[in-house]
């Protein structure tokens, strides 16, 4: 049985004499403190790269004034399984421009790429960051986080773009992982923050100004211009989900099973929702729609998609993909799109959870789906290249072939350029 958990507040009395006196103490204590180390404390927060080690320093180099540019709205942006990104002309059926990684110690995609006023922000495995123009592929500037060549630095990361910077986590060392601002318009540094646990690997949330991501059993939130910690809180388990916002509210997903809606002023719980025995691994699989929460949680013997109600906490209904898992969830148009292990694609109506359509593939998609203006027609892209996916015939068409084949990709992204 599902758990909605909601907080609430406890009024204590305290002897006046008594309350005045553990003030006095405190100050005391801080007084004391303050002598003994002639400062406060100093802030995580660095602004510059001469107190960061050369494994987390940020280097940048500006080959032309960043601008906007106009959309090529004939091409589709493939980020490969072996990390090259290139826009492929759907009409003409080529590629237009390619760029890739300097010295990534394995072939290897495991990113996605964000496009903001013509510009395509890239991150690879080993550090680095392009902005790159989407119509010809000429770089504005390269910037490349630590000096580390044999180990992932990127990993499932989307550059959030916000308020003229960049924000990105970074796996710099096994010892620890950071939270960056980079100035969008060379790719300096513009701060960054020092997490408490490494292997960080899911995307940070920009709301209201502020940033939040998590870091192990911590959830922070930041002063998106200035990087000051507003807010830390801890949880009894690995904060491994997405954060998500309804524009109220901030969602976030434990490795347990329980997703908590957090106050974004304070991050203290407003409720706490218990997904199933035995399912958790929601990661990015959360989609924030019209004051609803819809979230895949992954079981051993049973997957569910979730659908809650933003405010409260209230499942509004589930539906089961017994013996699968699913992989992938996206909102298009008015319902829910995705795919699961077992190769089937699905559709589910945002309403009630019904199937109203699904189909079993005969390749397995590895990037997220992508719907042109052609309402009939879908992308995803497999092992083999690019797939088109005509609704009405169901039919597979493998619209870019790969040359060469490699054994089970990690993954790829795909991003139509449009409005």
């Amino acid at each position: 049985m599902n758990e909605v958990i909601s907080d609430y507040k406890h009024n204590q009395k305290i002897n006046p004499n008594l309350k005045m006196k553990h003030k006095l103490i405190a100050l005391l204590f801080v007084f004391a403190f303050a002598n003994m180390s002639g400062q406060a404390p100093a802030s995580k927060t660095n602004y510059t790269n001469s107190k960061l080690p050369a494994e987390e320093a940020v280097t940048n180099k500006s080959l032309k004034p960043l601008k906007k540019i106009s959309l090529d709205d004939t091409s589709i942006l493939i980020y490969d399984y072996d990390g090259s990104l290139f826009s492929w002309d759907l009409e003409v059926e080529s590629i237009v421009w390619t760029v890739k990684a300097s010295d990534a110690h394995t072939e290897m995609c495991a990113n996605k790429i964000t496009i903001h006023d013509g510009v395509v922000y890239i991150p690879f495995i080993n550090g680095e960051i392009y902005a790159v123009d989407n119509g010809t592929g000429t770089i504005f500037w390269k910037s490349r986080i630590g000096n580390i060549t044999d180990q992932i630095v990127l990993k499932d990361q989307t550059p959030i773009i916000a308020n003229g910077k960049l924000f990105i986590t970074a796996q710099n060392q096994n010892q620890s992982s950071n939270l960056y601002a980079l100035d969008l318009k060379d790719g300096s540094l513009a701060w960054n923050y020092k997490l408490d646990t490494p292997n960080n690997d899911i995307e940070p949330l920009f709301f209201n100004n502020k940033i939040f991501t998590q870091s192990g059993t911590n959830v922070y939130c930041f002063e998106a211009n200035t990087g000051k910690l507003l807010y830390q809180k801890s949880f009894d388990e690995t904060m491994t989900g997405k954060p998500v916002t309804d524009g109220e509210s901030v969602f976030i997903a434990g490795d347990k099973n329980w997703l908590y809606a957090l106050k974004p002023n304070s991050l203290d719980v407003l409720w706490q929702f218990k997904i199933d025995e035995n399912q958790n691994n929601v990661k990015e699989r959360i989609v924030c729609h019209d004051k609803k929460l819809y979230f895949a949680a992954q079981g051993s013997e049973t997957s569910s998609i979730y659908a809650v109600d933003s405010k409260t906490g209230t499942q509004l209904w589930k539906t089961d993909f017994k013996g699968d898992n699913v992989e992938y969830i996206v909102k298009e148009v008015d319902n829910l799109w995705g795919y699961t292990r077992k190769k089937k694609l699905f559709e589910l109506d945002l309403s009630n959870g019904e199937i109203a359509f699904e189909e079993k593939l005969t390749t397995l998609p590895i990037s997220n789906i992508e719907f042109p203006a052609d309402e009939n027609l879908l992308y995803y892209y497999c092992d083999a290249g690019l797939i088109q996916f005509d609704l009405k015939e169901k039919d597979e068409n493998v619209y870019y072939m790969r040359t060469s084949l490699k054994d089970d990709p990690y993954s790829a992204y795909l991003k139509i350029i449009r409005e």
